[in-house]
């Protein structure tokens, strides 16, 4: 019988990585560079690769699983639909009044973004709904068909409808839409009460004209790249990772793009995620750094910590995400996920003042570092890590990519050691520890300004220079044990492998939880389960395949944010509602350090339901088995350089494979640092000291003895 195999695809800004499983943990992976100009094309052609060095076909491909980039792309670039918007008259100007947060508190020059719909394309209509849903002032119907032809002779591509107060009565949303359906069958809709039926004007208009802007864009890549894998014979269903760590399938993300934005940064987490799960840690902070990027967020108790909303276009986390504000807000449920520009290929520069920075400008895939001998100019992390011989200075990606470490040593040496008065290892070190220091803000930022101690947790690497970075990093903040999964370089395509169908809905239902009939109550989510449930039964989830999770939006009454905590399964009783008080008070409590006394109302400000299709076996195997080994595996040894009080090492350079199998009660039979682990995908340095092994399940495995202790 023919193996059937899963494949995960995930798109990043340098490469485009590709990874076959089977349900014995069988792998097959491949690193291509990605299309910019097409991103399905290196997909399609990554593939048919990876079909002639497998012999395999795309009738071996049971499901296709993708991360993609192109929304957010599309709102990077500004180049999505021309987009319309119908509004309540007096709100034409909320998406550019926004909310008076700014992201540079002195920096008079900031100018905020431009409006995804300019101003002209706004169209105001006479009607009133309150916030009870009682309509006060009848929708002019008339005046909507002129703001449609007027809006429609201005070749608009897509329209949003946002008018006030509709998650309370969406009646007059509807009747818009129903206007909009007859007089233009063909024109792109989106309306606020489908995609966000909840409070807070600014917020919900902007998730909906996002949806509009990029749902021409994600409708036209999706049909090509269903095209391209069908032309491959790969006719398996094409799913794809939503922000919020689920799947979803192409046809529901054309419809409902905005849930898809950040679908390429979550499926490491729910990749480490099911792997904590699987060794048993119950707190890691995942760490994933590629090529441009370091992102990370907070895995606890089996549980992804997610956000109910982030921004996009806002540019990197300059310093705390408190300072909000810079770019596009999107009010949906994500993977709560803290970013930083420094990545292989950021830029080593020195400012006016004469110090050196890192990023966040990055080199890309094109032209790339200096090694890549490309044509790039000026130098990189990656070069920076080549000249302390941390990556290996003539091939990356198993040979896929050759480089000229001479060009890094030569460039890197007159722009930047020169200039610093600095030897050329003591330059490089200092970009690296530059780099380091500017990834653990967002280390912090998901640990220590969240109330977690990070101390507390393991650092789970990956990314291509993830594990390259990590034990320095963990070092820093004093954490212990760092975990590095087996293709490290590929493994947000993993995480697609091992995510299962999520959707997410949410309702405003504002009342106070101690006054709450617990009927009402059961009723709205009676409702929100059932469209859950049909939404996953057209999708083959049905009785014990769908897994239902709920949960509140709470505050303290009188306060202007909530917090999300869970409200219990089974029939809603008053000791549900007890318990929901209870578990807002202790969220409080370790969020901020404090809650308020038992006579302080909790108010309920939204309801929220996810439902889970639960696939009818484990996605994830016991065992995996990848079917690269890096140049390591060769031996040999290269002299390292980690920093002016070990300066230089000859460390021996292994693979994977020759790690000791170990366990708690194993760990003095591990390896003790120097070395570096080479493979296909990444590269992983364990520094002096430190002790390397493997666990049952393929991960390496570092524990860093506390300051001046030895292991």
């Amino acid at each position: 019988m023919t193996a059937r195999f899963r494949v995960g695809v995930d798109i990043g800004g340098t490469f485009t990585d590709i990874v076959l499983l089977d349900a014995g943990g069988r792998i097959h992976t491949k690193k291509v560079s990605s299309s910019v100009d097409d991103y399905a094309r290196a997909i399609v052609d990554g593939l048919g690769e990876l079909f002639g060095e497998t012999g395999l076909g795309g009738g071996d491909l049971a499901e296709v699983l993708h991360g993609t980039t192109v929304a957010s792309n599309a709102i990077l670039e500004l180049k999505g639909a021309r987009t319309g918007l119908i509004t309540t008259t007096g709100f034409r100007d909320v998406l550019e009044i926004r909310r008076i947060r700014m992201p540079k508190l002195y920096d008079l020059s900031w100018e905020k973004p431009v409006p995804l719909v300019e101003r002209y394309l706004r169209m105001e209509v006479d009607e009133r709904v309150d916030a009870h849903g009682t309509v006060l002032e009848p929708l002019d119907t008339a005046q909507v068909e002129r703001a449609l032809d007027r809006l429609l002779a201005e070749k608009i591509e897509a329209l949003a409808v946002c008018l006030l107060h509709s998650y309370a009565n969406p009646a007059h949303e509807e009747h818009i839409a129903e206007i909009v359906r007859k007089r233009a069958p063909h024109l792109t809709l989106s309306v606020s009460s489908h995609v966000l039926p909840e409070i807070r004007e600014y917020e919900r208009t902007s998730t909906t004209v996002i949806n509009a802007y990029v749902m021409p864009i994600v409708k036209r890549y999706l049909g090509t790249l269903r095209s391209g894998l069908d032309g491959v014979g790969a006719k398996a269903p094409l799913m794809i990772m939503q922000s919020n760590g689920g799947l979803m399938t192409d046809e529901a993300a054309a419809t409902r793009p905005v849930h898809i934005i950040e679908s390429g940064p979550a499926a490491g987490v729910v990749g480490a995620q099911a792997l904590a799960r699987k060794i048993g840690l119950g707190k890691i902070v995942t760490f994933d750094m590629g090529g441009t990027t370091a992102k990370a967020s907070l895995v606890e108790d089996g549980e992804v910590s997610r956000a109910t909303e982030y921004q996009v276009g806002g540019g990197i986390m300059a310093g705390s995400r408190l300072l909000t504000g810079a770019g596009y807000l999107l009010r949906v449920p994500a993977i709560d996920l803290a970013e930083v520009g420094a990545g292989g290929g950021s830029l080593v520069w020195i400012d006016p003042g004469g110090g050196l920075q890192v990023g966040p400008q990055s080199a890309g895939a094109f032209p790339g570092p200096l090694c890549y001998d490309l044509g790039g100019a000026e130098p990189t992390v990656t070069d920076a890590n080549v000249i302390l011989g941390f990556v290996n200075p003539t091939q990356l990606a198993g040979g896929a990519v050759k480089l000229n470490a001479a060009r890094a040593h030569e460039i890197f040496e007159a722009k930047i050691a020169r200039r610093l008065g600095l030897p050329l290892a003591e330059a490089a070190y200092g970009a690296h520890v530059i780099a380091a220091s500017n990834m653990m803000r967002a280390i912090r930022a998901v640990s220590s300004e969240r109330g977690r101690d990070p101390r507390e947790y393991a650092l789970f690497a990956f990314g291509g220079n993830g594990p390259v970075f990590a034990a320095g990093m963990a070092r820093q903040l004093e954490m212990r044990r760092i975990v590095v999964p087996p293709a490290p370089g590929l493994f947000s395509s993993f995480g697609l492998l091992f995510a299962d169908v999520e959707h997410h809905y949410v309702r405003t239902w504002r009342r106070r939880a101690r006054s709450v009939e617990p009927s009402a109550l059961a009723d709205v989510l009676a409702r929100m389960e059932a469209e859950a449930r049909t939404q996953l039964a057209a999708e083959g989830f049905t009785g014990a395949a769908v897994r239902i999770r709920r949960s509140a939006d709470c505050r303290y009454e009188g306060q202007s944010f909530e917090l999300t905590v869970p409200v219990a399964g089974g029939p809603v009783e008053p000791s549900t509602l007890a318990g929901l008080d209870e578990a807002f008070g202790r969220e409080h409590e370790r969020t901020y350090g404090h809650r308020a006394g038992p006579d302080e109302p909790v108010e309920i400000v939204s309801l929220r339901v996810v439902g889970q299709g639960i696939p009818d076996r484990p996605r994830v195997p016991d065992v995996l088995r990848v079917d690269r080994s890096g140049p390591g595996s060769a031996g040999g040894s290269r002299r390292v350089y980690f920093g002016p009080d070990l300066g230089w090492r000859e460390t021996p350079i292994i693979d994977r494979g020759d790690l000791p199998v170990g366990g708690p009660d194993m760990a003095p039979h591990g390896i003790i640092g120097p070395c570096i682990v080479e493979e296909y995908d990444a590269t992983c340095v364990v520094p002096p000291g430190a002790r390397a092994t493997l666990d049952g399940h393929g991960n390496i495995v570092i524990e860093l003895a506390p300051e001046g202790a030895v292991i």
